[in-house]
């Protein structure tokens, strides 16, 4: 049986794509399953140094397949039908959001719901012109799951978070920029070549300086500055005693260009 979400990896870049494009990818629990999975094995493999998230055909991710969820709320105890966000959608931004290297989402299409909040969970968002985003969980009579309650007003503020999650509506891709939800906006045949350029870049790049950074930022969300200078401090003694940073201190001084291999 085919897997609902594809997966490959080429010279350190993994690349991950949601392929339910007749359901405009709609979160299944085989694609949930997939996709929580493909997420933990790049996010432990050590020869993948930058992922890129996608979606096939006309969309990101439209979030949970509600068809299947109205056949569940009919057929399952509610218990049941709920586990799907501790068991899917909470270890699937989890994992977007902290493993240790770089995330980038190719928005292809729309995404919505969960595919949004998938989205923002990346540390880079790559929107297609087509594109756009929508909260649409209180339309069904929903609260936000998938950590949109977390990173929406760490991207656009609490005001802004509460009015997109209050009163959902499509936000297109230019809008998205403004209200900095895209890191770049470009035309829908160029985004394939724009996602990969930067997960190259990022590959190429100094991933465990990436990796802390990423923690870093997480860790000050929570804690007070005194806390944040202290685990920088920790930090860049963690960085500071890598190959790395050696090695790329020696190049600038030899006027060279520096080679990272994340040791």
């Amino acid at each position: 049986m085919t897997s609902p979400v594809s997966s490959y990896v080429v010279d350190g870049v993994a690349t991950l794509t949601m392929d339910r494009p007749d359901a405009l990818n709609a979160l299944d629990v085989a694609m949930k399953n997939a996709l929580r999975d493909a997420l933990a094995t790049v996010a432990a493999d050590p020869g993948v140094r930058a992922v890129v998230l996608t979606g096939s055909g006309r969309a990101f991710s439209v979030g949970q397949d509600l068809r299947e969820h109205a056949a569940n709320l009919e057929t399952r105890p509610l218990e049941s039908v709920w586990a799907t966000v501790a068991e899917h959608f909470t270890p699937i931004a989890t994992t977007v959001a902290t493993m240790p290297k770089p995330v980038i989402a190719a928005v292809n299409g729309i995404a919505a719901g969960a595919g949004a909040s998938i989205a923002f969970a990346c540390d880079f968002r790559i929107v297609a012109e087509s594109a756009a985003f929508n909260l649409a969980f209180t339309g069904i009579g929903l609260s936000a799951d998938t950590g949109a309650s977390w990173t929406l007003p760490r991207l656009v503020g609490r005001a802004r978070a509460l009015e997109l999650l209050i009163m959902p509506r499509s936000i297109r891709a230019d809008e998205a920029r403004t209200l900095g939800l895209a890191t770049d906006v470009v035309p829908a045949a160029e985004l394939g070549a724009a996602a990969a350029a930067l997960a190259r870049r990022l590959a190429d790049g100094p991933t465990l300086a990436y990796a802390a950074v990423k923690e870093a930022v997480t860790f000050a969300s929570t804690h007070g500055m005194g806390e944040s200078l202290a685990f920088e401090g920790e930090l860049m003694a963690r960085t500071g005693a890598t190959d790395d940073h050696r090695n790329a201190v020696a190049s600038f001084l030899a006027k060279a260009p520096p080679v990272f291999t994340g040791r």
